[in-house]
């Protein structure tokens, strides 16, 4: 059974930069402060796509994030590393717009054209993706949510009702690494 990937660029990229700082032993400095984020770790796109995959064939991979500077090498990058890559500009106020609508989109496309279901496989634990969720399994679809645990709640809508949750945390040296000395 062949697989479809959907990343949410943001979702794994800022996930992964607080999984690496916990890892480091930066904690917040009080409670109620914001987990600390390792500014230097980075996705591996090709890595990244190869462990959501599973051993898998895959037979779409989408990844949709907010465009960066036009100097920013970070959509190329996932393009190489075998990604569809679809951005989407920042609002007035730099907020990620249109994001999780494009994935759902994007995936609901897919599924519905598909001559039979697979495996549907959502990198990021939001919410918004519940439509999605549902459309999948209405149409047989098995749906995999990967994401790190500090992302979501295991008792949360996306948790309980995806057929797999595949936690990402003791992966992050799979998909990821720290492109330089942080703190």
């Amino acid at each position: 059974m062949g697989c479809v990937i959907l990343v949410d660029n943001s979702n794994i990229f800022i996930e992964g930069q607080k999984a690496s700082a916990v890892r480091k032993g930066e904690l917040p400095a009080a409670p109620g402060d914001r987990q600390p984020s390792d500014i230097s770790w980075r996705i591996d796109f090709s890595r990244l796509l190869t462990r959501l995959a599973d051993g898998r064939p895959i037979q779409e991979a989408i990844l949709v994030g907010s465009r960066p500077p036009a100097n920013d090498a970070v959509w190329t990058m996932a393009e190489q590393g075998g990604f569809k890559v679809i951005t989407h500009e920042r609002n007035a106020q730099n907020k990620e717009k249109a994001v999780d609508t494009e994935l759902v989109a994007q995936g609901t496309r897919i599924i519905v054209k598909a001559p039979e279901p697979g495996v549907l496989v959502l990198a990021s634990a939001d919410r918004d993706f519940m439509p999605l969720v549902r459309v999948a399994q209405e149409e047989g679809w098995e749906v995999e949510m990967a994401a790190f645990s500090r992302a979501f709640s295991p008792t949360g809508e996306m948790a309980i009702s995806v057929n797999r949750v595949r936690p990402l945390d003791g992966s992050l040296d799979l998909i990821g690494g720290c492109a330089f000395e942080w703190p």
